[in-house]
């Protein structure tokens, strides 16, 4: 199946019509004509089938034919993750994530980043082309950019962990999942959290977790703990 995605539908929409970019990707790329079936979603776990009735490569229009309600995850996973030095690094966990099934995500300056600077255009068109890519319904929400301090007077609901290098007393992520309970992961820059940033965060009650025996790059790190909470859930 092939993923279309169009923000503005719900289920009272009878007709719409897609941008002038994605009409010509449908017309003159793809070569689809009148009467030809599109699957669209709008990112809130609703898959349209909807039938083309005016093929044109400026104003690709659809009826919808029918739809079908998916239920959400019945946990929430957000991720908080440093920018990496390398931007493409980031851009490939934020691909990799939301193919896993990420809901939430939230890049986190920390005291040791080297990036402190995002695009927040280019993510959001990354995480939607991996949406679409993956046949996911459900559009994970990229946050702004936000200093580590200012995130800690953030209330998250469920677990909160923070994944750490620091050779301290750590639990491994696996024993402290709760099955069908939201989780927050802190994930930290190249250099790792700083000993104060750990410190607050432990006063936040956030739990210092071990993601396996080897030193993870942040981008490994990232996608390691979001399919190991995804895996974990799985019935």
């Amino acid at each position: 199946m092939q993923l279309f995605y169009n923000a503005t539908i719900n289920e009272a929409t009878e007709t719409f019509s897609f941008d002038r970019e994605e009409s010509k990707h449908i017309i003159k790329v793809l070569r689809k004509k009148d009467g030809d079936i599109l699957f669209v979603t709008n990112g809130l776990g609703v898959l349209f089938k909807t039938e083309i009735i005016l093929a044109s490569d400026s104003k690709c229009t659809v009826q919808i034919v029918s739809f079908e309600k998916t239920a959400p995850a019945p946990f929430r996973l957000h991720l908080a993750v440093a920018p990496t030095k390398m931007n493409d690094r980031y851009e490939w966990f934020l691909e990799k994530a939301t193919e896993i099934g990420i809901q939430e995500i939230t890049p986190i300056i920390c005291d040791r980043s080297e990036r402190k600077v995002i695009n927040p255009e280019r993510f959001d068109k990354i995480i939607l082309s991996a949406m679409k890519q993956s046949n996911e319904l459900y559009l994970p929400k990229l946050n702004p950019a936000i200093s580590f301090k200012e995130f800690m007077k953030q209330k998250n609901n469920g677990l909160q962990l923070i994944a750490h290098c620091e050779e301290t007393d750590k639990k491994t992520l696996k024993s402290v999942l709760q099955s069908n309970t939201d989780v927050t992961i802190l994930i930290g820059p190249e250099g790792d959290f700083s000993n104060k940033e750990i410190a607050l965060a432990l006063e936040q009650n956030y739990i210092p977790v071990s993601l396996g025996n080897t030193r993870l790059r942040t981008e490994t790190a990232a996608v390691v703990a979001c399919h190991s909470v995804v895996f974990f859930n799985e019935k």
